[in-house]
């Protein structure tokens, strides 16, 4: 469709105003922990790879863009060079790419000597953006592109034309170190844990401090989990209210218009059951026969294609279990929601979340495995759960596997000692893979501190193990997860 251009004109210099001069307003001068991957990008001015920043709706994919360029600016970078563009916006989107990066040239010619730098804005409203993406990196030397997608795949930014052509970021909802920065929450002065398996070698001493020090955590802990790491709900004061823009901002627009329009979904009804289903079962398990058969027979394809469909907003993590071969592709897959805080949203529990111990125990193990997955994601790491398969009450919630190591963290979020018995499928796990160190995330700060272990296995209960066991409270590990 032909714009006047006119209006093109128009709808650049409202998102550029650098190229006349004018401040960027309204930007916080606090920046996630992925801003600095961004600036690494922007200053490595050898490599030929584009990037891509992937999050679901409004974790802050933009306005990271904006202080990437407030910065470049402000460093004395060309602003003519600099676009931003976001194809969620109508003109730009009947405009078209093409259309739009002509339009910016004519308006305001880049300078010579410098490369020219595109912010390209929910890139997944551009057709075919892959193999446009594809070309600028082979034919277009003289640009730099950064893009970001709310409602695409990752896995299609691993595929086989992206390869060596760009370069993906996933940006989950703010952790928890991040959402005490954004609302002034000062952090205590805790002793500095670059890996948690730094912390077996600690003594009695040191965990008894650090409980000390970190025991204010928990109430600014549980008010993370209802809040959620989604910046502009986390500021709201109001309980209420915050959830209730989770509800309306977050998860409805990407049921109602992100599946229609860009993936063709009719059956917004089938697509809201499901995902309230998953909602009642976020951390758990899922069997899509029984999900099919509780939700008015919907389908086992459809509930496997909607399930596609989360994963592709970022709106749900699925994991397989522990293994290799066809029983594990065939294995039923465990859910984690992209946030601990939309369940509760969702089904209007409120502050009665905190009281609920099984609802409290699934956010803490939500909320921990967004932390892990953050963490570890530039190690390309795989994530699963264990059942050992004679006795499926003995399992392992979470198991991070990068290269030959293999790390398992069981979470047990209530008020009574993580005991030996508690903890048999973690023993069994650590004794069978021969693992020497596992975790145990807790509830109860008394319990900081590392346990020697027995054997797991029937008749050697009273052999000791070399293993080693980690309790540490969930606001610790989270903090020393994001920091």
């Amino acid at each position: 469709m032909e714009i006047p251009k006119a209006e093109l004109f128009s709808v650049l210099q409202e998102f550029n105003p650098w190229w006349t001069g004018q401040p960027l307003s309204d930007l916080p001068d606090w920046e996630r922990s992925a801003a600095a991957q961004i600036w690494d990008w922007l200053e490595d001015s050898q490599t030929k790879r584009s990037l891509l920043l992937t999050g679901a709706r409004q974790v802050g994919k933009t306005t990271l863009f904006r202080q990437a360029i407030r910065r470049l600016v402000n460093e004395g970078f060309p602003p003519a060079n600099v676009l931003y563009a976001t194809f969620d916006h109508p003109i730009l989107k009947l405009a078209g790419l093409e259309r739009t990066l002509q339009a910016w040239e004519e308006l305001f010619p880049p300078a010579e000597g410098h490369p020219r730098i595109l912010f390209l804005d929910e890139i997944q409203f551009v057709p075919d953006w892959q193999v446009w993406l594809k070309h600028q990196g082979d034919f277009q030397r003289g640009r730099r592109i950064a893009a970001t997608g709310s409602a695409s795949p990752l896995r299609d930014a691993r595929a086989e034309s992206g390869v060596g052509r760009w370069q993906t970021i996933p940006l989950p909802t703010l952790s928890f170190a991040e959402y005490l920065r954004l609302r002034k929450i000062p952090l205590p002065k805790l002793p500095e844990v670059r890996s948690l398996r730094h912390l077996f070698d600690w003594g009695p001493g040191d965990f008894s401090n650090a409980a000390t020090l970190g025991r204010p955590l928990t109430a600014h802990f549980h008010e993370y989990l209802l809040r959620g790491g989604f910046p502009e709900p986390a500021m709201v004061n109001d309980l209420t209210r915050c959830q209730r823009l989770l509800r309306e901002d977050i998860v409805d627009k990407v049921l109602k218009r992100d599946m229609t329009a860009l993936y063709g979904v009719r059956r917004v009804l089938e697509v809201e059951k499901i995902f309230l289903y998953l909602c009642y079962h976020d951390g758990g398990i899922l069997d899509v026969p029984t999900l099919s058969r509780e939700l008015d027979g919907i389908n086992r394809q459809s509930v496997n294609n909607f399930l596609d469909l989360f994963e592709a907003t970022h709106l749900i993590y699925r994991l397989r279990p522990f293994g290799y071969g066809k029983e594990v592709l065939r294995g039923r897959s465990k859910i984690y929601l992209a946030d601990a805080a939309l369940p509760g949203a969702m089904l209007l529990l409120g502050r009665r979340l905190l009281e609920k111990a099984d609802r409290l125990g699934a956010a803490v193990e939500t909320a921990f495995f967004k932390h892990l997955y953050t963490r570890y994601y530039p190690d390309q790491p795989t994530f699963s759960y264990w059942q050992d398969r004679s006795n499926r009450d003995l399992e392992v919630d979470l198991i991070a596997e990068t290269g030959d190591r293999l790390v398992p963290f069981e979470v047990k979020y209530q008020d009574a000692e993580p005991t030996a018995r508690r903890l048999k499928g973690l023993r069994l796990f650590l004794e069978q893979r021969g693992v020497d160190h596992g975790y145990v995330i807790t509830q109860r700060w008394e319990d900081f501190g590392v346990i020697e272990t027995t054997s797991a296995r029937k008749g050697h209960a009273r052999e000791n193990l070399t293993a080693r066991i980690l309790k540490i409270p969930a606001p610790l590990a989270c903090l020393w997860l994001s920091l």
